[in-house]
């Protein structure tokens, strides 16, 4: 079920925003592996997530577009190996974070079973633009793509 969330006219432009939330909605499913995520700062971003049992050879952190995506794989190693039960399991998995436009992975470090990963956001600065208002000589006139600023054909 899609709940359009961007409906009102007065949102132009924000079909990505739109697509991007129904994404993580998808994946925020998933409960394997738990994570938090923290705010560190007025700029940065923890995200948390408990991956015990395994080494930093079986994880993969990488960014795609605007996907922080977070994969862990266990090598299976039963040589020798007898389990009278396994309740710890090797199972792989694959976390994705919708992240927004300009945020940066700062780092990751894995630590007593928990690997973290810093995200900085930059504060966003305030754009402040003038558009000039000129002289029209119709309904069409502003969306000519062949008239320059000043009003005259190319």
């Amino acid at each position: 079920m899609s709940t359009r969330v961007f409906t009102s006219p007065l949102f132009l432009g924000f079909d990505h925003l739109e697509q991007m939330i129904e994404r993580a909605a998808k994946t925020s499913s998933e409960g394997y592996p738990p994570y938090n995520i923290e705010q560190i700062s007025a700029t940065c971003l923890r995200i948390t997530v408990a991956v015990a049992g395994f080494t930093m050879d079986d994880l993969q952190i990488t960014q795609e577009d605007n996907q922080l995506v977070i994969r862990g794989r266990q090598v299976e190693d039963q040589q020798g190996r007898i389990f009278l039960h396994r309740g710890i399991a090797a199972r792989q998995f694959q976390r994705a974070f919708v992240i927004a436009e300009g945020i940066e992975v700062r780092g990751a470090w894995l630590d007593n079973g928990l690997l973290h990963v810093d995200l900085v956001r930059p504060l966003p600065e305030a754009k402040i633009k003038t558009i000039a208002i000129r002289k029209g000589t119709g309904a069409g006139a502003a969306l000519d793509p062949h008239r320059t600023l000043n009003g005259e054909q190319e």
